[in-house]
C-alpha cells in the first residue's frame, strides 16, 4: 500500500502569504490552457469558413490539442517531479505562448493543426505541474482551500472559453483567440518567477522511461484518431482514401485504417502497462507508478474525471455549430448562450466548500453530477430548428452549476491518498485521463453528429420534398462543412442558387442539424451518467477509507 514518508510537521505546515499569492499565479495559468481548449469551440464556424475545413479538420483542431496533451502528460509529470515543478512550468508557458503566435498567423489547416499541437506540447508542461506543486505545497486542513480554487478555475475557465471567444471572433477576428495568450502569459511567466516556489519528487531511481512514453503516446493516439476517423473512413469497409505524409491507405484496401489504429492503440495500452510494471520490479523510473490505482479513491476518481470530460467536451464541441449553423446566432450571441454554463459554474465552485464541510466532497461530487445530467436531458428535449437563445442558456446554468460543484471537489478527493513523493505523477495521471475523456468527448460527438447527419439531413429534405441527386449533395455538402453550408445559404436567400426553394432547403437543413445535434447530446449523456455510476463507487470508496480512521480516533 502506498504511503506518505512526509513527516507530520510538513503535512500540517502553514502555507505562507507568498504560497497563496503564488496559488493564485499558478491557477491563471491553468486557467489559460483550459480556457484554450474551450476557446475555439464558438469561433470554429468562422475559423472553418475562413480556411475551408471540412468536418474532420474541424475535430482535429479542437482534438489534436487534447490528444497531445493525453499522449504527453505522464511524461511530463514524472519530469516535473524529477527535474523541478516549477521550472517545467517556465518551459511550458514559453513554449504555449510559441504555438499561440503561430496558430494566430495560420493561413492554413495544416498549419493550424500543427500550431495547436505546440501549444499542447507547452500545456503538457504546465497542467501537471500545478495541481502536483499545489498538493506539495498546501496540506492538512489548507488543501480543500487550495483544491477548491484549482477545480473551480478548471470548470470556469472550461465554461468561460466559448463566450471569450464569441467576444473576440466578432468584435476582432478568430486570430485573437490565441493573440490573447501574448499578454497573459508573459503576466504568468513573471509572477510565477517571483512567488511559486521550487519542488521535486522524492523519487530518484535511474533511467528515463522513453519506451514507456513512446507506448503511451502512441496507444492514446491511435485510439483518438481511430474515434474521430471512423465516420469518414470507415469503422471496417474503406469508405475513403487515407494519405498520411505521403503514404496513401487506399480505398479499394481489404479493410479501413480504423480498425487497424483501433488494434493499435490496445496492443500499445496492453504493452504500457505490461512495461511498466516491469520497470517497477526491476527499480528502474517508471512513467506510471500503477500500485497508484490500488487507491480506490483515486481510480474510480479517475474513472469519473475521465466519464465527465467526455460529456463536457462533446456538449462544448456540437452546442457551437448547432448554434450558429441552425440558429443562425453570430458567434457574440453563441458565446453569451453558452455562458450560461460559466455562470453557473463560478457560482457553484465558489459555494462547493461549504456544500462539501455538510455532505463531504464525494457526496458534493455526485450532487453536482446530477445536476450535470439533468441539465442536457432539459437541453436535448429543449432544442428546435427556432428554439430562443435565451431558453437554451436556462438548461445551461443548471449544467454549469453541477460542473462547478463536481470540478471542484472531485480533484481534492483524486489525490488526497496519493504521497506527496509522487504528486507529479499522480497529477499527470489525473490531468491524462481527463485530455483523454476530452479528447475523446469530441471524437464522440463529431462522429456522433456525423452518422446522424448522414440519416436525418436526407430525410428531413426528403419531408420538405426535395429529392433527387441536388438533395444528395446539398446532405453531403452540409455534413462535410459542419453545418456552415446552412449558414451560406441562408445569407444568400432567394438570390442563391436555389432560388425559391432557399427558404424550404434550410427549414429542412436546420431540422435535420437539429435532430443530428439531439443525438450527441444523448451520447454526452450516457457519458454523464457513467460519470454518475463512478461517483456513487468513489463516495462509497471515501466513506470506507474513512471508517478506520474513525475507529483509531
Amino acid at each position: 500500500m502506498l504511503v506518505s514518508s512526509a513527516p507530520a510537521s510538513v503535512l500540517e505546515k502553514s502555507p505562507t502569504r507568498r504560497d497563496w499569492f503564488g496559488l493564485a499565479v499558478l491557477a491563471i495559468g491553468l486557467g489559460l490552457i483550459v480556457l484554450d481548449g474551450t476557446i475555439v469551440g464558438v469561433a470554429l464556424p468562422a475559423i472553418i469558413g475562413d480556411l475551408g475545413l471540412d468536418l474532420t479538420d474541424a475535430q482535429w483542431v479542437n482534438s489534436l490539442y487534447a490528444v497531445v496533451l493525453a499522449a504527453l502528460l505522464l511524461s511530463t509529470g514524472g519530469l516535473a517531479d524529477r527535474w523541478g515543478r516549477k521550472r517545467l512550468f517556465l518551459v511550458g508557458l514559453v513554449i504555449f505562448v510559441g504555438g499561440s503566435l503561430l496558430a494566430a498567423a495560420a493561413d492554413a489547416s495544416a498549419v493550424l493543426i500543427g500550431a495547436r499541437a505546440v501549444q499542447a506540447v507547452g500545456a503538457a508542461c504546465i497542467m501537471p505541474s500545478t495541481l502536483s506543486t499545489v498538493n506539495a505545497v498546501f496540506r492538512g486542513k489548507y488543501r480543500a482551500a487550495a483544491f477548491g480554487v484549482w477545480g473551480a478555475v478548471i470548470s470556469g475557465a472550461a465554461a468561460i472559453g466559448p463566450l471569450a471567444g464569441g467576444a473576440l471572433t466578432q468584435w476582432v477576428s478568430w486570430h485573437w483567440i490565441f493573440l490573447v495568450n501574448l499578454p497573459l502569459g508573459a503576466l504568468v511567466l513573471v509572477g510565477a518567477i517571483l512567488t511559486v516556489p521550487e519542488t521535486r519528487g522524492g523519487d530518484h531511481r535511474p533511467g528515463a522511461d522513453v519506451d514507456g512514453a513512446l507506448l503511451s503516446a502512441v496507444g492514446f493516439g491511435a485510439l483518438v484518431f481511430a474515434v474521430i476517423e471512423g465516420p469518414d473512413l470507415g469503422w471496417w469497409a474503406p469508405k475513403g482514401e487515407l494519405t498520411v505524409f505521403g503514404w496513401d491507405w487506399p480505398q479499394d484496401a481489404p479493410v479501413s485504417a480504423v480498425p487497424v489504429a483501433l488494434a493499435v492503440a490496445a496492443i500499445a495500452l496492453v504493452l504500457f502497462v505490461v512495461w511498466e510494471r516491469h520497470r517497477e520490479k526491476v527499480q528502474r523510473s517508471a512513467l506510471l507508478d500503477l500500485r497508484l490505482f490500488l487507491l480506490p479513491t483515486f481510480s474510480w476518481g479517475n474513472l469519473t474525471a475521465a466519464m465527465v470530460a467526455v460529456g463536457e467536451f462533446a456538449i462544448l464541441f456540437v452546442l457551437p455549430l448547432y448554434l450558429i449553423n441552425a440558429l443562425g446566432l453570430d458567434v457574440m450571441g453563441a458565446g453569451l448562450v453558452l455562458a450560461g454554463m460559466a455562470f453557473g459554474a463560478f457560482l457553484s465552485g465558489a459555494a462547493a466548500r461549504y456544500l462539501a464541510a455538510r455532505f463531504g466532497a464525494p457526496g458534493t461530487v455526485l450532487i453536482g453530477l446530477g445536476m450535470e445530467v439533468a441539465g442536457v436531458i432539459a437541453l436535448a428535449m429543449l432544442i428546435r430548428g427556432d428554439t430562443p437563445g435565451w431558453q437554451i442558456a436556462i438548461p445551461l446554468v443548471v449544467y454549469g452549476l453541477g460542473l462547478g460543484l463536481a470540478s471542484a471537489q472531485l480533484t481534492g478527493t483524486v489525490l488526497r491518498d496519493v504521497p506527496v513523493g509522487i504528486s507529479g505523477q499522480g497529477s499527470a495521471t489525473q490531468s491524462t485521463v481527463r485530455q483523454i475523456g476530452a479528447a475523446l468527448g469530441t471524437a464522440f460527438a463529431g462522429a456522433t453528429l456525423s452518422v446522424a447527419l448522414a440519416i436525418t439531413l436526407p430525410s428531413a429534405l426528403t419531408a420538405a420534398g426535395i429529392t433527387g441527386q441536388a438533395a444528395d449533395q446539398l446532405a453531403d455538402a452540409t455534413r462535410q462543412s459542419a453545418g456552415t453550408t446552412i449558414t451560406q445559404l441562408r445569407a444568400q436567400g432567394a438570390a442563391g442558387s436555389l432560388g425559391d426553394q432557399a427558404g424550404a432547403t434550410v427549414d429542412a437543413l436546420v431540422t435535420g442539424f437539429t435532430d443530428a445535434t439531439r443525438w450527441a447530446l444523448l451520447i454526452a449523456t450516457v457519458f454523464l451518467l457513467f460519470g454518475l455510476a463512478g461517483a456513487w463507487r468513489l463516495r462509497r470508496a471515501a466513506r470506507a477509507d474513512e471508517e478506520p480512521q474513525r475507529s483509531e480516533s
